[in-house]
Order: structure tokens, then C-alpha cells, then sequence
């Protein structure tokens, strides 16, 4: 078996902000060579699929600074410290969407941006809905949508839908329902 794993000899944090940190650090390759590295400390974060009793997908729009976009995503949000991933979707769904959870399932938990990010990503689907009232963060603008599941589907293969937890969640979802 090939040894794939790198060692860090040096690690310095060269910026740290309210939501991450981004390190730089000296590691030995596999051929004992030296190189760098820089990646980004994320909390994590969690992803619903809420399903209204129709069978509609409760989808929200909201303009993402990074792309310089609005973009149709699932409801997600970053997990606070020291919640756990479970009582963050709970919370992100009910601030987001307006739609508390009754029933709550756990369908896999993935690395969005592995490449450079260690965020951890857990999908859940949201089902049992219940109306309340949304309670967007001071600097959070959303317009909350409603699509039924083959047309999400359609949208991820046209290219449509560009966001990588919208796309793993709704093809779990078609999984599931469709």
C-alpha cells in the first residue's frame, strides 16, 4: 500500500474571523519533500430537505457575495458552538424558511470543498411541517420558494442549480421520493 498521508512540521493560523480560520502550513509529502498548504477551519454546517405534505421542497433564494449571484439553494446554516448538528437544523429551518420539523432524518454527512475547506456538512430531511414565522438573522435576505421534486431534478441537469448541498440534497431526495 502507498503512503498518502502528509505531516505537518509547521502550522500558522494567517487569518482568523467571526465565521473561520485560515491556515498555512509546512508539511512533509510522502517523498519527503517539503511543501505548503493552506486551508480553511469551518464549524460545519447542516443542510434540510424540508418536504411540505404535498410533496413540494421548501427552497430558498438569497444572493451570495462570494459568486456575485442570487442563487435557488436548500435551507443550510453553520452550527453554533457547541450545538449539535441535529438541533442547528432545527433552528436554520425555522429561521430561514418559517417551517419548524416534526420529523427530522439524518441522510449522510459530506465535505463540501475538501479541496481547501475541513467543513462537515450533515443532510437532513425535514418532514411534519409546521408554519411559524421565519427569524432571519440582522443580515440575512432571503425570498423563500416552493418546487415540486422532477422539477428541481430538471433544474440540477440544466444547470440551473449550481450549489453543491443543493445538488447532493436534492438527488438524495429523488433517491427517496422519486
Amino acid at each position: 500500500m502507498i503512503k498518502l498521508k502528509e505531516e505537518e512540521i509547521e502550522g500558522k493560523i494567517v487569518y482568523s474571523g467571526d465565521l473561520l480560520e485560515v491556515h498555512r502550513d509546512k508539511v512533509i509529502l510522502p517523498n519527503g519533500n517539503k511543501s505548503y498548504r493552506e486551508w480553511v477551519n469551518h464549524p460545519g454546517a447542516v443542510c434540510c430537505i424540508p418536504i411540505l405534505p404535498n410533496g413540494d421542497i421548501v427552497m430558498v433564494r438569497q444572493y451570495r457575495y462570494s459568486v456575485s449571484n442570487e442563487v435557488l439553494e436548500l435551507p443550510a446554516g453553520k452550527i453554533d458552538k457547541g450545538e449539535s448538528p441535529e438541533d442547528c437544523a432545527y433552528r436554520e429551518l425555522e429561521e430561514e424558511t418559517g417551517y419548524k420539523a416534526s420529523n427530522l432524518q439524518l441522510l449522510t454527512k459530506f465535505y463540501p470543498a475538501i479541496g481547501f475547506a475541513n467543513e462537515e456538512m450533515w443532510l437532513f430531511i425535514a418532514k411534519d411541517l409546521n408554519k411559524t414565522i421565519s427569524k432571519l438573522d440582522s443580515d440575512e435576505f432571503l425570498e423563500v420558494l416552493y418546487f415540486n421534486l422532477d422539477d428541481l431534478v430538471k433544474m440540477v441537469w440544466d444547470n440551473k442549480i449550481t450549489d453543491s448541498k443543493t445538488i447532493i440534497g436534492i438527488l438524495w431526495a429523488y433517491k427517496i421520493l422519486g
